[in-house]
């Protein structure tokens, strides 16, 4: 579990599929209030599934060939820490918390150093994602296109109804909540190895090494695939809406996906 001395034995790997991940799973989640009141926001529950939403990511990680998961707790560490020692779970995991707040790309930075192979590429994912794709199609389209970071890509619902108009300005259709014409960074990401330092100590690596990454043409974009499930947890109104989505099938797809994705409320 948190046993930093862990290390998997064996040759080096010889895919560029990252086999280890980070999960920040360090927030506050006030808008998720009371649910957060005794629990960090990853050890909300989905209603109906029994499992926090930390862990339906861990198993998501473990069938994508995850072996090896550094979780960065925050909030509430010591009640996610429990949950981590006694759940069975399917992949190895190790924790680190922050002594001081270091920012979202200094704390991915704190965590990654923690990753039991450093000179091989990982995923990382927001630990308040709830989604179900393909992260070997991604791993090979970060690879194709000899990317150093590639996140994955949105296309969420809006949360109002549209009015379509003509030329004349004549009303000829209302669509309800259709999905937005921009795509959102849906918080899962491939990294190369080298992008560990680039990363800063403190701050936020959105604003300063994305950019960076961006205008040297090393940053790529994953659009989620047609059917790919995907959804932010940050109200209790996300709770609601993706239980009725998991009770509306056997499994986690289909209602949110690239052109049709839930909208992240709140």
């Amino acid at each position: 579990m948190s046993d930093d001395d862990e290390r998997r034995p064996g040759p080096p790997h010889q895919s560029a599929r990252p086999t280890q991940a980070v999960v920040l799973a360090g927030g506050q989640g006030s808008r998720l209030r009371p649910y957060t009141d005794d629990r960090p926001k990853p050890m909300v529950e989905i209603p109906g599934t029994g499992t926090p939403i930390i862990g339906h990511q861990l198993a998501w990680l473990a069938a994508e060939g995850v072996t090896d998961a550094v979780v960065s707790c925050g909030h509430l560490a010591a009640v996610l820490q429990d949950w981590l020692e006694t759940a069975d779970l399917p992949l190895r995991v190790r924790t680190v918390v922050e002594k001081e707040p270091l920012g979202r790309g200094g704390g991915l930075k704190f965590a990654a150093a923690r990753l039991p192979e450093p000179d091989q590429p990982w995923y990382a994912t927001n630990g308040d994602i709830w989604t179900r794709f393909s992260l070997r199609d991604m791993a090979d389209f970060h690879d194709e296109r000899g990317a150093t970071a590639t996140l994955a890509l949105a296309r969420p619902r809006i949360p109002w109804g549209a009015v379509e108009t003509n030329e004349f300005g004549h009303v000829l259709d209302f669509i309800e909540s259709p999905p937005s014409p921009y795509l959102i960074n849906a918080g899962v990401y491939v990294f190369s190895a080298a992008f560990t330092a680039l990363l800063p100590d403190r701050g936020d690596h959105e604003r300063t090494t994305f950019p960076r990454l961006a205008r040297e043409r090393r940053l790529a974009g994953f659009p989620l695939p047609q059917g790919a499930y995907w959804r932010a947890i940050d109200t209790a109104k996300d709770l609601t809406e993706a239980a009725k989505e998991l009770a509306s099938g056997p499994a986690p797809q289909g209602h949110g996906s690239f052109g049709t994705a839930p909208v992240p409320h709140g």
